[in-house]
Parts: structure tokens; C-alpha cells; sequence
């Protein structure tokens, strides 16, 4: 009798395992890919990555696997055809995507896969997918060793994050890791320099990611849009009339962009976040005696929700209630990284505009520290990005310009523009005989506006530059 039962057991997993091979999905991605140094300029990139076959008939995969896309090819485990696939939802936040395949019938026969829990630790995981070295089907197998908020990678925003010790190489992002059968997270990156660590997004945030495009929009993930400061310091806890019993974060500052902008004061403690004690650290017990970010509450929150907050303030404890209503993009001086989209870019009189961007800032080795500090800032209501002044292209009509780079432009005509639409909008419709750009330090540059006009077609056809502009 037992020897019948560990047989089934083993008949049981086999057809499992088999069950969920059918449901993993190799990508085919040709991406364009954008040159922030050179904005006019872009390369071709094709590369493949992994997925897997969930309700809806969706492949859930990686956003990076599909960035920037011109051409998406999927094929199914087991089979040679190809079939034609585009982007439904992508979320590059958190790194996810949703494909929709032209053909349906690619399908045919598969089980989708679930979306299981948040794993425990030393809980066992396997990784399908299609990594680098053989074109087979490959399947790693690990155990949980670490959950806590870290940055993604892709797009340097800081989620809850499963960090699993299986190995994880090129061409496994967007396939699944199965406990129990279920997907528990979905493979984005490793530590290059590590012995098998890699990292999931977890079963958390992709429920939310699928929750968030039912009514067929993504808005993405809130963000509270607060600067703030551990409280680990008796002396500075005594300062701002804390008790034993009370823990939490100062608040430093508030994007005003934020729904707690006319809410929160600098100096008030964060104690609770929709009724979970805020530590002295910024955490909050998600798990029993398991800490991460206190962020992790506003994660699980759709934009238009609400959540409250308990404040100490000048000794009173207070009860602040808000409406997610903003993600970081809508809160940063500095946007999160960019995707899908061709760097923007003006060019007169051979001067080269650009938005100052995360993108354009990591495309270069070392900046200088005036951009570093400006992408640590929150948006004004007016002043919602930075300008650029990204280059010269050597004409003798701008010479004694040509050493100007990554030069922030402050003011035209001493007018502060919102953003880069309104700088191009306010050079072109200059009237005057010059233009006067500053930066913050008073350091000016002055174009002759008539003379630009002119030499602007000559040196884009010098520079085999098609378009004077992209916006």
C-alpha cells in the first residue's frame, strides 16, 4: 500500500511539472533602443526572455524583456512555431507586462497558470524559463531566503522584492517561480558579482498589477511623496517630545504635487500607516518578526484609495486621512527612468535642448553634482522638470559656446519654464533680437534669434540630423 501511494504521489507531481512546462513561453523581443547622449540617434537590439500563460489567455513577463519594442515573437514549450505578439499592459514600475498573442489558437490546450501567495522563507521555489546556454527548457529549483523592499532594477523605484538563491541567468527575466504549483513571483534580476542571488517580483505586486488594468488603464503604484528621517536617536526623540512606548519617521519635506501636501508639516511623526506601527528604522511588520519598508502599506493600494496616517505633532498625536491620487513620476523634479518612448530634444542655432531625465543622467559615467542634487528634488507647481542644455554643435555662428555641456538652463528672457514643451514654445516664438539663457549661478549665453533661424537647417544637414525637434 505504500509503495502504491508514493507511486501516485510521484505520477501526481510528474504530471504537475508536465502541466506547468506547458504553460512557459519564450519571448522574442527586437527593441529600439533610444541614446540619450545622442537623442536623434537609436540602435536595434533583439534579445529573448521567458513567460507564462495565465487566465485571460495573457502572457506574464517582464517589462524589460519588452521595452522599447518594434517587434514581439512568442513561442510555446515544446513547439518550433512562432507566433506574432504585442504589449496589452506594461508596468514599468515594477517591471511587468501583459502580451496578447494574434493568434488565439496559440492557446489551444494550455492550462493557465494562478497566481499563488507571498511565500514563506526556506520555502521552495523552481524558476522555468529560457536562459543562456541551450535553447531547452530550463528549470532551477531554490528556497526563499529574503523579502524586503529593494530597488528594481529597471526602473530604480524601490518595491517588495523575494530574493531566491536558484540559479538565475540572461533569458530567465519574465518566467515564473512555482511553489505549490502556483506563480509566487516572476524572475527581473540577479547580483552579477553574487553566487545565486537573484530577485522575483512578488505575488503581491503582480495581484496588484492585474487588479490595476481591469477597468483598462494602468495607473501604476501611489507614492506618498515625503522626505523622511529615521528616529533612532533618543536625544533627537526627546527633541520631538516622543514617549518610550511611541516609534516612527520625521517628516523632512512634501512634494507639493502631494494629497498630503497641505496635510503633513515638516517635523511631525509618522507613527502608524493605515493602523500598523511605523519602527524607529522606517519599517513595519508585514510578517510576524519579518520588517520592510513602511512603504509597503501604500503599496498595497490602489491610486484613488485611501489610507490614513497617525502624526505626533508638537506632542499630539493626529489622525491624517488622503487619497492616493499621485505616483513618483508626478512628484519628481526628475522622472523615473523612461521606456517606450524617443528622448526629446530641440535644436537652434545648433545649441541641443534636452529635459534633464534619470535616462540622459545615467547614459553618462560621472555628472556633474548640481544635476545629481536636482534629481534628489521634488516638482514645483512651477517648475515640473529641468532643462538641459546638452551640447553645441560646433557652427562659427555659436563660437566660444562649443566647451558648453549638461548646462542647466534656469531662465529665457529671465522667464522660468514649467517644462521642456514651454522652453521650446517660448524660444521659438522669441521676438526679440537675442535670447538670454542663465543658470542658477547668473552664467549667461546669448543666441542672436534671427541668426539661429537661419543656420539651424545647415547644421542639421552637416550633422546628418533629420528633425530639428522631438517632442
Amino acid at each position: 500500500m505504500r509503495l502504491l501511494f508514493l507511486l501516485l504521489f510521484a505520477s501526481i507531481a510528474v504530471f504537475a511539472h508536465s502541466a506547468i512546462k506547458e504553460s512557459i513561453v519564450k519571448i522574442y523581443t527586437t527593441a529600439k533602443v533610444p541614446n540619450y547622449a545622442i537623442p536623434w540617434n537609436s540602435s536595434i537590439k533583439r534579445a529573448h526572455g521567458s513567460g507564462s500563460v495565465i487566465s485571460g489567455n495573457r502572457i506574464l513577463t517582464n517589462a524589460h524583456v519588452v521595452a522599447n519594442e518594434t517587434f514581439i515573437e512568442v513561442k510555446r514549450y515544446g513547439e518550433t512555431k512562432r507566433y506574432e505578439a504585442e504589449v496589452e499592459y506594461i508596468s514599468h514600475q515594477v517591471d511587468l507586462a501583459l502580451l496578447k498573442v494574434k493568434d488565439e489558437s496559440f492557446f489551444d490546450g494550455v492550462a493557465p497558470l494562478e497566481i499563488g501567495e507571498l511565500p514563506d522563507l526556506q520555502q521552495n521555489v523552481s524558476v522555468y524559463g529560457f536562459p543562456m546556454g541551450g535553447n531547452a527548457l530550463s528549470v532551477t529549483a531554490g528556497v526563499v531566503s529574503r523579502i524586503e523592499h529593494t530597488r528594481y532594477a529597471h526602473s530604480q523605484e524601490i518595491f517588495l522584492a523575494i530574493q531566491i538563491d536558484a540559479a538565475i541567468n540572461p533569458g530567465n527575466s519574465g518566467g515564473p517561480a512555482i511553489s505549490d504549483g502556483k506563480i509566487v513571483g516572476v524572475v527581473m534580476q540577479q547580483i552579477k558579482e553574487s553566487q545565486n542571488i537573484g530577485y522575483l517580483v512578488p505575488s503581491e505586486i503582480v495581484q496588484h498589477f492585474l487588479k490595476d488594468v481591469e477597468d483598462g488603464v494602468c495607473n501604476g503604484f501611489a507614492n506618498l511623496g515625503v522626505g523622511t528621517q529615521n528616529m533612532q536617536s533618543e536625544t533627537l526623540r526627546d527633541v520631538y517630545k516622543m514617549s518610550e512606548e511611541q516609534s516612527g519617521v520625521m517628516v523632512l519635506d512634501v512634494s507639493e504635487n502631494s494629497s498630503l501636501f497641505t496635510q503633513l508639516l515638516k517635523g511631525d511623526i509618522l507613527l502608524k500607516i493605515d493602523g500598523h506601527k511605523i519602527e524607529n528604522d522606517a519599517t513595519v511588520e508585514f510578517f510576524p518578526e519579518q520588517f520592510t519598508s513602511f512603504v509597503y502599506y501604500v503599496d498595497k493600494k490602489q491610486i484613488g484609495e485611501k489610507i490614513e496616517l497617525e502624526i505626533l505633532r508638537d506632542g499630539v498625536v493626529k489622525d491624517v486621512k488622503i487619497v492616493l491620487n499621485s505616483t513618483a513620476d508626478d512628484e519628481l523634479f526628475v522622472k523615473t527612468l523612461e521606456h517606450d518612448v524617443m528622448p526629446r530634444y530641440f535644436i537652434y542655432g545648433g545649441y541641443v535642448f534636452t529635459p534633464l531625465t534619470r535616462n540622459l543622467l545615467a547614459s553618462y559615467r560621472s555628472t556633474p553634482l548640481q544635476l545629481s542634487l536636482l534629481s534628489a528634488q521634488w516638482a514645483k507647481k512651477e517648475k515640473q522638470e529641468g532643462i538641459v542644455l546638452l551640447k553645441v554643435l560646433a557652427d562659427k555662428s555659436n563660437r566660444g559656446d562649443h566647451h558648453f555641456s549638461l548646462w542647466v538652463v534656469d531662465s529665457v528672457n529671465d522667464k522660468v519654464c514649467k517644462n521642456f514643451e514651454e522652453f521650446v514654445e517660448t524660444v521659438q516664438n522669441e521676438e526679440g533680437k537675442y535670447i538670454i539663457l542663465k543658470n542658477e549661478d547668473g552664467v549667461e549665453i546669448a543666441i542672436e534669434t534671427k541668426q539661429a533661424k537661419e543656420v539651424t537647417p545647415k547644421i542639421l544637414w552637416r550633422y546628418s540630423i533629420r528633425e530639428e525637434k522631438q517632442l
